[in-house]
């Protein structure tokens, strides 16, 4: 805000530490003044303040950045993703973005990880109780994902044949999900790399497909369904 007094501005900013403010004038200087800390109105210890500054960033900080990464490259592709339109996307200042990851690589190297957990998570693909029917059910579940983590996950696989130094991101989210598939089958008494690598590029490429052109694909999995049972019958 800005009060005008004696024909000088002053501009008060609030500091993002404590509750310091700085008054610059029209000249530009700087005047420092140090107001109640924060949390002193309430009965905040200034440990408890602090402590509850830490949670509120790392709930809604890193997270939310995160989110929102993988929602501007899955809308507008890589090239899309700046500083900016990830704070704009997560209503926060762009250097905050900065200050959470340092540089672009790291910002889209943990937007990868984030995306592929959030996928298996949401999937039953990493659960411990596992059945041949909850384990078709989260193959099903896989293909049926929100499209935008799965969007983000393509784009960053498309990027890399362009640019090499992505290569290690693609190869991350292929490891990942053959890991995942694996587990899961091992789990139920299957340990068949051939079923595996079946599994995972049938899925691969529903995944894509329901991106591009979205389709009943019950026939698809109603068959995995029937050769990870027959799998696990002949174990």
């Amino acid at each position: 805000s800005f009060l005008f007094k004696q024909n000088t501005a002053y501009e008060f900013m609030p500091s993002l530490v404590g509750s310091d403010i700085c008054i610059r004038d029209s000249s530009g200087a700087r005047h420092h003044h140090r107001g109640p800390r924060a949390g002193a109105h309430a009965g905040i210890g200034h440990s408890g303040a602090a402590s509850t500054l830490d949670s509120m960033k790392d709930l809604s900080g890193r997270e939310a950045l995160l989110r929102a990464t993988v929602v501007v490259v899955a809308a507008g592709g890589l090239r899309a993703l700046t500083y900016r339109a990830v704070a704009a996307e997560a209503g926060v200042s762009h250097g905050l973005v900065r200050h959470h990851f340092g540089t672009r690589d790291q910002l889209v190297a943990e937007a990868m990880e984030y995306a592929i957990d959030e996928s298996l998570k949401g999937s039953n693909m990493v659960g411990d109780a596992l059945t041949a029917e909850t384990f078709a059910a989260g193959i099903e579940s896989l293909a049926d994902r929100e499209s935008g983590s799965q969007a983000f996950q393509y784009e960053l696989l498309l990027e890399s044949r362009r640019r090499p130094e992505l290569r290690p991101l693609a190869e991350r989210h292929y490891l990942a999900y053959r890991e995942a598939i694996s587990r899961q089958l091992a789990r139920l008494g299957v340990r068949d790399a051939g079923l595996t690598e079946l599994i995972w590029f049938t899925l691969d490429g529903i995944v894509f497909k329901q991106l591009v052109l979205p389709e009943s694909v019950a026939p698809a999995l109603a068959r995995l369904r029937s050769l990870v049972a027959q799998a696990q019958s002949a174990g």
